[in-house]
């Protein structure tokens, strides 16, 4: 009489259903790259220059001399 795999059918049985659908998964975010949304909102992004200087700015990632050279170029560039 066979018995089966017994517990080692279990985890083969097992690790295919997880590489089906880890690979069912990696399938569909290769197809459509652009419809998995981050953890930002539309509304949290800049839409203009200044904004984008000001979280910089806020972030730290420029000194407050660069803030201000940046912000009279950004000013000096509408006015033309």
């Amino acid at each position: 009489m066979m018995m089966g795999f017994g517990f080692i059918g279990f985890i083969l049985m097992l690790l295919f259903w997880i590489l089906l659908i880890a690979g069912a998964v990696w399938l569909v975010r290769s197809i459509f790259p652009g419809s998995i949304k981050t953890d930002r909102s539309q509304g949290d992004q800049p839409s203009g220059p200044r904004e984008i200087l000001d979280h910089r700015y806020a972030r730290g990632e420029i000194t407050r001399e660069q803030y201000k050279v940046m912000l009279e170029d950004i000013t000096e560039q509408r006015n033309r």
